[in-house]
């Protein structure tokens, strides 16, 4: 969440920084309003709790008939006070709850994914030729042959949306989660499994339960828990209501998870194979900084990012996402895509955020300054492999003419061998 005292100061900033991310400036002026019927009611409550105090000094060495009747109409007016101020607090959190993060003020600004800007891009794309009688297959007729993806049969059992990945893909995923691991460990990272489903006021405190991407998420009603949507969003709470040691800063975490979405926002896109699921596997990072080094961070977390994908030997592009196309928490955002020969275009298979302050802000991680101060961390997160994009991406890359698939040299030892088919 965005602090309080920055929409107060400086609202017009704010209303400057969410409108660039087509969110309404008037949530603005709707949060002030309520908080100023707040904060009146706050200092009435510390006057009349003064009062009170003071009356009790009286009543202590007299108890008149008079002072106990006073004393019980302020307790009540107190009560129904504390309830109101309770109402109005209620009503001033979910408005600022609608509110997304603000993008830094060098951010590209764009309506959309038309206004993104690729800054630079890596690798040889593959050449297939169809006067050499060899015209590229997508994956889902590539995996179907070599019997690595069956979605008949996972629609059958679970309905559209799902796969089964199989054989050499089976073995390709969980090469994929160890060479992530194994490159990250040496960059100092702690490996986690975290937790799948997760409490709704923490979701929220993540920022992930506004509006369409609460729409995208798998809720449990009985028990009041969320299916996540991505390891970020119980990573980032294993710090929740901590404070870090200035010298403890950057703390790097690396998590597996499996990631659930419904895709509400999706209708019609991508509807066939495994591009876009409701459940699939990730490696996800996840790092706690101080702000001043935060846009450092950043940019070492996307050098990994690319130093995964060059160990696949994947040609890619990175893109900068302009403030229309910019996640809800992120003040700044990069994306990976992917050349997939079989679409004849580039996918997105990675994402890497500065959320800043405002997802820390919502689960209250801090650290102690220099000076001893307890600040807000930044807290950033990044794509190490989508698993299914990533297998997709080899699978269209790596096709040979006879309809085989070789297996990338960093996989191989996974695998078992150098070739599918």
């Amino acid at each position: 969440m965005l602090d309080i005292n920055l929409i107060r100061e400086n609202p017009d900033k704010v209303k400057r920084g969410i409108e660039k991310k087509k969110a309404d400036p008037k949530l603005v002026d709707k949060f002030l309003r309520v908080d100023e019927e707040w904060r009146t009611k706050v200092k009435a409550l510390d006057e009349l709790k003064a009062e009170q105090n003071e009356l009790s000094k009286e009543l202590a060495k007299e108890r008149k008939e008079d002072l106990i009747s006073r004393a019980q109409l302020l307790k009540q007016r107190i009560g129904d006070i504390e309830a109101e101020r309770g109402t109005l607090e209620t009503k001033r959190d979910e408005i600022l709850n609608k509110i997304p993060n603000i993008p830094f003020e060098d951010v590209l600004i764009g309506k959309d994914e038309n206004g993104n800007k690729v800054i630079r891009e890596w690798g040889e794309k593959p050449k297939f030729s169809a006067e050499d009688g060899f015209k590229s297959k997508d994956y889902l007729s590539l995996g179907e042959k070599l019997g690595l993806i069956d979605v008949k049969k996972a629609a059958e059992v679970s309905g559209s949306r799902f796969g089964y990945l199989m054989n050499e893909a089976a073995l390709m995923e969980f090469g994929l989660v160890q060479l992530a691991f194994k490159i990250l460990l040496e960059e100092g990272f702690i490996p986690v499994v975290p937790p799948v489903m997760i409490k709704s006021d923490v979701f929220a405190g993540m920022g992930k339960l506004v509006g369409e991407q609460k729409e995208d998420k798998y809720y449990l009603p009985k028990d009041d828990l969320y299916l996540v949507g991505s390891a970020e969003h119980t990573l980032g709470p294993l710090q929740m209501n901590e404070v870090f040691e200035g010298k403890d800063l950057p703390r790097r975490y690396v998590g597996f998870s499996t990631c659930f979405r419904r895709e509400a926002g999706s209708y019609g896109k991508d509807t066939k194979g495994i591009l876009r699921v409701h459940q699939f596997d990730k490696v996800e990072m996840f790092s706690f900084s101080k702000p001043e080094d935060s846009e450092k961070e950043h940019q070492f977390l996307v050098s990994l990012q690319e130093k995964l994908m060059q160990k696949l030997e994947l040609p890619y592009r990175v893109v900068e996402i302009c403030t229309g196309d910019m996640d809800w928490v992120g003040a700044r955002q990069f994306d990976i895509e992917t050349w997939l020969p079989g679409q004849n275009e580039y996918r997105e298979t990675h994402s890497c955020s500065n959320t800043a302050d405002f997802q820390t802000r919502g689960i209250n991680v801090k650290y102690k300054t220099a000076e001893g101060k307890k600040e807000f961390t930044h807290a950033l997160n990044g794509t190490a492999f989508a698993i299914g994009r990533t297998i997709i991406s080899i699978l269209e890359n790596y096709q040979t003419k006879e309809g085989k698939v070789r297996v990338p040299k960093a996989l191989q030892d996974y695998v078992g061998k150098k070739e599918i088919g």
